[in-house]
């Protein structure tokens, strides 16, 4: 069994509900544009380091006719996946030696997984599973904008909590996050060099802003319980990663003054008392051909 990456590095609640939220039907026509894929056809579409499977159940939806496949390499992710996404196929794997025959795929997609993997490896398994001129996706999230509402502000317990959790951090070398990030510029160009053609590039722009009146309040307030459960998973993962540094009851205390906060934020929202905080995610969009 695999969980380093659900238990060190981002929980699985993290990644599975700001996922649904980048990929809530709202946002749909947006990232259709970029993919160029036939809606009617029977595709059979593979997604690599699919997570909790949010990304995987947005496409469920979107091509209704395709077959798909996720793979990830962390174990709790596939279990929730397989609890939480119905009518796809989520299995353990690893991205540098897909599980699956020559030419089985006619679309592969990640979502920001190709900072993490040496491009080679990442490229070449895929060159090898897609089908002639099948199409390979490939997902980055590029700066956005992220503004706190006032609430959130850290008190100094709060703020030396997370001073010291910089000064121990090593998460990116133990467990080499992000460690091979590139460029609007050069993602193309690696795709291009590890052997894909006919490559364009787009961007999907994501606002998360609870206050909008637009966003119906079911859905503001996901967008504000996915900030506490992305806060929480921090909390927690700080001591799983530097026990010897912090006790069960410094962590204890961070979450509770963080659900204080985030109901907070909550009643605010639902008196209509407006904040304007907001999270603008920009999402790169390469697509592929081989």
């Amino acid at each position: 069994m695999n969980i380093t990456w659900s238990k060190y590095v981002q929980g699985t609640k993290t990644l599975y509900y700001t996922r649904k939220l980048r990929f809530d039907d709202i946002f749909s026509d947006q990232y259709k544009k970029l993919f160029e894929l036939n809606e009617n056809k029977p595709l059979k579409i593979l997604e690599i380091g699919c997570g909790p499977g949010a990304l995987a159940g947005a496409l469920h939806r979107w091509y209704p006719n395709a077959e798909i496949t996720g793979i990830d390499r962390d174990s709790e992710f596939i279990r929730f996946a397989k609890e939480h996404e119905p009518g796809i196929t989520f299995t353990e794997g690893d991205a540098t030696s897909l599980p699956f025959d020559n030419n089985t795929f006619d679309v592969t997609i990640s979502n920001t997984v190709a900072e993490h993997i040496e491009p080679s490896k990442f490229y070449s398994e895929q060159l090898r599973v897609l089908k002639p001129a099948g199409i390979c996706l490939v997902l980055s999230s590029r700066r956005g904008i992220n503004i706190n509402p006032s609430c959130i502000t850290f008190n100094e317990f709060e703020q030396q909590f997370w001073n010291k959790a910089a000064q121990h951090d090593d998460s990116t070398d133990r467990f080499s996050v992000c460690k091979y990030p590139m460029s609007e510029s050069e993602m193309p160009v690696s795709m291009a060099k590890h052997g894909f053609s006919n490559i364009s590039t787009g961007f999907a722009t994501i606002d998360l802003t609870p206050d909008n009146p637009k966003y119906p309040t079911s859905l503001a307030l996901d967008m504000i319980n996915a900030n506490r459960y992305t806060a929480l998973d921090g909390i927690e993962s700080v001591l799983c990663t530097m026990p010897e540094h912090f006790t069960t009851q410094e962590v204890e205390e961070m979450s509770r003054l963080t659900n204080i906060k985030y109901d907070t934020r909550i009643e605010q929202r639902k008196s209509g008392e407006k904040q304007w905080d907001t999270n603008v995610s920009i999402i790169m969009v390469l697509r592929g051909i081989k």
